[in-house]
């Protein structure tokens, strides 16, 4: 090891100094071993030199030549500093002949020739200084001169070990941390409270750098700073200081402490001597006074519970140095338990976790619901090694917390809020700080209730002046009534609107209850005294009445009733509301009424009488028309007949041919008007009458150029009137004609039903489709009503009389079937008659 390592080494400096010898004057056993060196191995000199990092310092001398003592020298005029360097015994025969000691003073004055020197070790090993004899002559020092130096060294060494020990018992008995530190900031004593409080042994400590055992990694330089100012300093003032500072344990923990250091002035300043104690309860009682005094101030200063909820959490997790805070309030009917303020430290992100929006959870879910469900506080020291799940645990660990914290406020056995708090690092149940907490917690409760007492006795009033704002912009009476053991009713509260309805204002000294009873119309006392009678059970009822006024008018009166019951008393809610005008107008539809219903029978009478006088008419008109029909046929047999005769022949025949089916269309909607077309039904080849009609109509096509497509089934067979089924396909065929442009194209299809045609079941759907001029989607509804005629037909200037639909509707009906028209893709119309095979199927 190099020579500046043992001469500087921190531990054997502190062993050195905690040894006391470099202050004492004089130590009589050090005296008597170096007198016994002197004689027994009789040399003129013998001394005990310790080796201090710059010098050497004699700390007694004997012999022949006493008093030779030089108390302090620099190591390079020392011997005895080789003996630590090479931590062995050190002989010297001749000094004079050695070039190592030429330098030496006393070797070249004569004083030093011989020397042997044994080194002087403390209870570590280190090596103190030295027991030496010098001789001024040239001297061969034999074995037994050693060994009786090596005895006498280990006398010394003795004195040593036991001013060592008495040094570390009386810093032992000190009940604080004590500890002394050399300039270099080296440890050189370390008591049994510091090996406690910080957990380093004193072997461990000793020599190692004192800031480096206490101080937290990040404060080191701080921590220098301040022990060169206070070294700097001590020369003004030798009084030590006091200071708080953040200390650090083995395991990192950091804690608070206060630290009294003073600096040694006998050392000149190099040695320090401090003494801590951990203040974390001290520093904990603080902040808790302060979280205290700053809840006391919210609650001072807020003007809304929901105010103070915030400043509580913001004021504790400040104070006590937490990450974040909610506070829960327990609504009103203990159905859940709803978060109305949280914080969190700035520039600490949890929003992941937690926000300022109310959140609502029940019994036993989350933090806040396990609180409230105990009535208890609970702690958890670390979310990460806790066992127990909850609501947001997982979002909590997910965000760097730990620590959890949940604190009822109650008042007795009732939970009215949960405040909750959250830290980055685990910590510890603390029983005494959850108390001092708990005791913050009742005092919150007791604002929380009074506030909340006032705030709803605010919110009454509040309400009762908006219920009397808008009692007062409506024309209702709202009252309240008590109905007394004998079911009289006494008013507690009426409306001013009460005046309104009575016809002028209330008498003075008169119960309003009273007056309105006596002003009920005669006829009406029965309903109101049901009334009574039903509230007065408890029941709701209403009822209507006549009011006859103060003013002589009377008035319609609806009034309504609720009973509840507050305390022995039962009470009655209502209101009554004038009613008059609405009865008015009510008895005023009922005579329009009457008169509408009145008009509508005499408009069916004369419904009646239209169509018996049309069913007359054309009864009367058809025996003559049949007539003109007959001789006009004899006129056109008449060979003798002119060709103009005959042409005024052959137009009284088509005309009356034409007045012949229109009294027929009559007589058959006569028919149906009086109870049905009557129908013979018989087995019909429906695939035969079909082709037949189409043949009939196919020379009115082709005077039109229109082309007429068939698709019939063969052998399709219906149980049908052959003479309706053929009227009926006539008017569809011949209004296909009539209403399709020159060059169109009529189709006529027949098939069984498939589902998929509107038809269903054991039926023959038949259609008729053209390209015709069309009917508007809104006009398909009347289609089928009797004398209705398309707007398309009539803007085209095509004829018709408007029954023929009617009748064919009819007639589909009649045998059970169905009928309906839709336009036709591309333009015109297709008609579908669904007829069922066996009648007895029919819709």
């Amino acid at each position: 090891m190099p020579a500046t390592d043992r001469i500087h080494d921190a531990r054997r400096l502190r062993l050195l100094h905690a040894t006391g010898l470099l202050e004492e004057s004089e130590v009589p056993l050090l005296d008597r071993v170096t007198r016994l060196a002197a004689r027994w191995l009789r040399a003129p000199v013998a001394m005990v030199s310790l080796i201090e990092a710059d010098r050497q310092v004699v700390v007694s001398s004997a012999g022949p030549a006493d008093p030779w003592r030089v108390e302090h020298s620099p190591l390079s005029q020392s011997l005895c500093q080789n003996i630590v360097v090479d931590d062995a015994p050190l002989t010297v025969a001749d000094a004079r002949a050695d070039v190592r000691w030429r330098a030496v003073e006393t070797v070249s004055g004569g004083k030093l020739t011989a020397y042997a020197g044994m080194p002087l070790r403390a209870g570590g090993g280190q090596v103190l200084g030295a027991l030496c004899v010098i001789d001024d002559r040239p001297r061969q020092w034999n074995s037994e001169n050693l060994q009786t130096l090596e005895d006498l060294a280990a006398m010394v060494e003795s004195e040593i070990a036991v001013r060592l020990a008495r040094t570390q018992a009386v810093l032992d008995r000190v009940p604080e941390a004590a500890l002394s530190f050399d300039a270099s900031g080296a440890v050189t004593a370390w008591n049994v409270a510091a090996e406690h409080l910080f957990g380093w042994s004193t072997a461990e400590a000793t020599g190692c750098q004192a800031g480096a055992l206490i101080s937290p990694r990040q404060l080191r330089t701080g921590w220098e700073q301040v022990v060169r100012r206070i070294r700097q300093e001590s020369t003004s003032s030798p009084i030590g200081q006091r200071l708080e500072v953040t200390a650090v344990d083995r395991s990192g923990r950091e804690f608070p402490a206060e630290m009294i250091v003073q600096v040694d002035a006998e050392q000149d300043g190099s040695l320090c001597h401090a003494v801590l104690h951990d203040i974390t309860a001290q520093r904990r009682m603080q902040m808790l006074r302060e979280a205290h005094h700053a809840v006391v101030r919210v609650l001072a200063d807020a003007h809304s519970s929901q105010e103070a909820a915030a400043g509580v959490v913001t004021a504790i997790a400040d104070a006590l140095g937490w990450t974040c805070g909610e506070y829960w309030q327990v609504d009103p009917g203990q159905n859940g338990i709803t978060r109305t303020a949280s914080w969190c430290r700035p520039g600490r992100d949890v929003s992941a976790f937690t926000s300022c929006e109310p959140l609502t959870f029940t019994r036993r879910q989350g933090l806040a619901g396990l609180v409230w469900d105990s009535g208890h506080p609970m702690w958890v020291d670390d979310l990460a090694t806790d066992p127990r799940n909850f609501t947001r645990k997982p979002q909590a660990m997910q965000t760097g917390l730990h620590a959890a914290i949940g604190l009822p406020i109650h008042s007795g056995e009732q939970v009215h809020g949960v405040l909750t708090f959250f830290t980055d690092t685990a910590q510890e149940a603390d029983e005494d700080l959850v108390a001092l907490l708990d005791s913050i917690c009742a005092h919150v409760d007791r604002y929380m209730e009074r506030r909340r007492a006032e705030e709803l006795a605010l919110e009454l009033a509040e309400s009762r002046r908006r219920f009397e704002q808008i009692i007062a912009q409506l024309d209702d009476d709202v009252w309240t009534i008590e109905i007394g053991p004998d079911g009289a009713p006494r008013a507690l509260e009426v409306s001013p609107n009460l005046a309104k309805l009575l016809g002028g204002p209330i008498p003075a000294g008169t119960d309003p209850s009273e007056l309105v009873m006596r002003q009920v119309h005669p006829d009406d006392r029965p309903a109101v005294s049901a009334f009574q009678a039903t509230t007065a059970s408890g029941g709701k009822a209403e009822t209507e009445y006549r009011l006859i006024g103060l003013d002589g008018v009377t008035r319609w009166i609806w009034m309504r009733g609720m009973p509840r019951r507050e305390g022995d008393l039962l009470v009655v809610d209502g209101i009554s509301t004038d009613i008059t005008d609405r009865r008015q107008l009510a008895e005023q539809r009922e005579r329009l009424l009457a008169a509408e219903q009145q008009q509508v029978r005499r408009l069916r009478e004369l419904d009646v009488m239209k169509d018996e006088l049309m069913a007359l008419v054309t009864h009367e008109l058809r025996n003559p028309i049949g007539a003109i029909r007959g001789y006009a046929e004899l006129l056109l047999d008449d060979e003798t007949l002119t060709g103009e005769q005959r042409s005024f022949a052959d137009v009284i025949d088509r005309k009356s041919a034409h007045l012949q089916r229109l009294v027929d269309d009559l007589l058959d909607l006569a028919r149906l008007e009086a109870g049905g077309l009557g129908i013979d039904p018989r087995p019909v080849a429906l695939t035969g009458l079909l082709r037949e009609t189409i043949d009939d109509h196919r020379a009115a096509a082709a005077a039109k150029r229109l082309t007429i497509v068939t698709d019939l089934a063969q052998a399709l067979r219906v149980h049908a009137d052959p003479v309706r089924i053929r009227q009926l396909a006539d008017n569809l065929l011949s209004n296909a004609i009539k209403y399709t442009p020159v060059g169109g194209t009529v189709t006529v299809t027949a098939a069984p039903a498939t589902g998929r045609d509107g038809c269903v079941g054991e039926e023959v759907v038949v259609t008729v489709a053209d390209t015709g001029i069309g009917i508007p989607a809104e006009q398909y509804g009347q289609l089928f009503s009797r004398f209705f005629r398309a707007s398309t037909a009539k803007a085209a200037g095509v004829k018709g009389t408007g029954l023929g639909l009617a009748i064919t509707k009819a007639i589909a009906e009649a045998h059970g079937g169905t009928i309906t028209a839709a336009p036709r893709e591309g333009g015109g119309t297709v008609f579908t008659v669904c007829l069922p095979i066996d009648p007895s199927s029919g819709r």
